[in-house]
């Protein structure tokens, strides 16, 4: 137990952690991605799909029991990960009081100087996105299990579709840099900016957003052609 404290008192033991919890959110946004494209397969797909996240494993923990196990896991990563960034911030603020003359960026690429607004910004995002699309507390008409005509009724509104799209802009910044940064906390981030690997990464941090984007851009535009 002594070991870990030490541990997590350093700086590289807070970027592990921050590493760790940001890789558990970057799983879960390419599976969340995942589900969310059922909904060009039509209703019964994208409701069922909800409904086998339900159920799943509900005879060992009972009906949503895997599902809020996730949520749980999810919820104290955030916390660690929004924590960690905030000490490591302070760290960094506290080792240069006196801010530069004249600011260079060198080798940071705008992705990078975006992270701790965009990590704001993102979780802002998840606040409002639980409450219109899993509470339903922010959505006039919000029918539980009803996935794919909760979509259409949130998206028909073309100023949240557009506050989406934005977002999702937003959280391309951040997986970016952020997969980027998490290799190399772990120390596995040994190959050349330009190689396969890290191009994958590049087409992970695209790929993922642009999944979630498809959907209010799809609504949009079966808006547009109905007119």
């Amino acid at each position: 137990m002594v070991g870990v404290l030490s541990f997590y008192r350093t700086t590289i033991g807070k970027k592990v952690i921050m590493a760790i919890t940001g890789g558990i959110w970057v799983l879960y946004v390419m599976l969340h991605m995942f589900g969310n494209l059922k909904f060009f397969q039509g209703a019964e797909a994208i409701d069922g799909w909800a409904h086998f996240l339900r159920t799943f494993g509900q005879e060992v923990v009972g009906y949503e029991g895997v599902l809020w196990l996730v949520r749980i896991v999810l919820v104290v990563s955030l916390v660690l990960h929004v924590w960690m960034a905030w000490q490591l911030s302070r760290l960094s603020w506290a080792s240069r009081p006196v801010k530069y003359s004249r600011r260079r960026w060198l080798a940071a690429d705008f992705s990078g100087r975006t992270m701790r607004w965009g990590g704001v910004f993102i979780a802002v995002f998840l606040v409002i996105h639980i409450g219109q699309l899993t509470t339903g507390a922010l959505l006039n008409g919000f029918q539980e299990g009803e996935v794919y005509r909760n979509l259409i009724l949130l998206f028909s509104n073309n100023l949240i579709a557009a506050f989406y799209i934005l977002m999702m802009i937003v959280l391309a910044l951040h997986l970016n840099h952020g997969i980027w940064s998490l290799f190399h906390s772990l120390g596995w981030n040994t190959y050349p900016s330009k190689s396969l690997k890290h191009r994958l990464c590049q087409l992970v941090a695209i790929a993922v957003p642009l999944g979630f984007a498809l959907v209010p851009i799809s609504i949009v535009l079966m808006g547009v052609m109905n007119v």
